[in-house]
Parts: C-alpha cells; sequence; structure tokens
C-alpha cells in the first residue's frame, strides 16, 4: 500500500473509549508509514548514488574533454610550427640555390673575361709573330736579292 502525504494529512482513528486512540490501528499505521519511508529512503539513497555516479561520469567526460581540446591544440601548434620550419627551410634552400647559382654565374663571367683576354692576347702575339715573320722574310728576300746582284 502506498501512503501519500495527502492519506497522511487525512488518516483519523478511531476513538475508544475514554477519549483514546486504538493503540493497534495507530502502531499498524506507524508501521506503514515507517514502510513507506524506509522505501523511500533507500529509494532515495540509490538515486543519490546514481547521482553521484553520473555526477563522476560527467566530470570524467568533462576531463576527457578537456585533455582532448588541450592535446588538438597542442597538435595544432606543433602542425603550424613544422609547416613554419618547412617554410623557413625551403626559403633558406632557395637562398642557397640563389647564391650558388649567382656564384656559378660570377665565375663564368670571370672566366669569359679571362678567355677573351686570351683570345686577345693570342690575336696580338699572332700580329707580332706575323709581323716579325714578314719582316724576317723581307730580310732574307734582301739578302738574297743583294747576293744576286
Amino acid at each position: 500500500m502506498k501512503i501519500t502525504p495527502v492519506d497522511i494529512q487525512q488518516q483519523q482513528f478511531k476513538g475508544k473509549m475514554f477519549g483514546g486512540l486504538d493503540a493497534e490501528e495507530v502502531d499498524g499505521y506507524l508501521q506503514a508509514v515507517a514502510g513507506e519511508l524506509e522505501e523511500l529512503i533507500r529509494e532515495n539513497n540509490d538515486l543519490k548514488e546514481r547521482l553521484n555516479r553520473h555526477a563522476n561520469q560527467v566530470a570524467e567526460m568533462e576531463a576527457r574533454e578537456v585533455q582532448l581540446r588541450e592535446t588538438m591544440l597542442a597538435a595544432q601548434r606543433v602542425t603550424e610550427e613544422m609547416k613554419a620550419n618547412a617554410q623557413k627551410e625551403a626559403q633558406l634552400l632557395i637562398s642557397e640555390a640563389e647564391l650558388k647559382g649567382e656564384r656559378v654565374v660570377a665565375e663564368a663571367e670571370r672566366r669569359l673575361v679571362e678567355l677573351t683576354n686570351q683570345i686577345q692576347e693570342l690575336r696580338r702575339e699572332k700580329v707580332q709573330f706575323e709581323s716579325g715573320f714578314k719582316a724576317l722574310l723581307d730580310t732574307y728576300y734582301k739578302l738574297l736579292a743583294l747576293k744576286d746582284e
């Protein structure tokens, strides 16, 4: 039998002689109320225990969520750092390649000037050789012409 608060408020006990209440009826009613109260207390304790378990689970979930967010943020920072490092490394490689290219071009230009100077020197020596050889031939020719006379 479930006892409601209204039942308790409306409960009336039969009077006995001398204006008292029937002790057995009061005891029976109190036993019923005590049983209901005991059941409600047990149910209330069970509900509190379930509530505590759920609250603990929620707290664990929230802690996991915080950890996951922190992990994701850390991963995002690491990814951004890796990207930045890769870009810096790529820029460094490009700079080194450009510098190496400039050195190669400068060396080629220096070698071109050197070869151009060598060519001019060889041409000058050729002209000098031809002039000297022609002068020598002219001298021998004159000597031969004097000898024939």
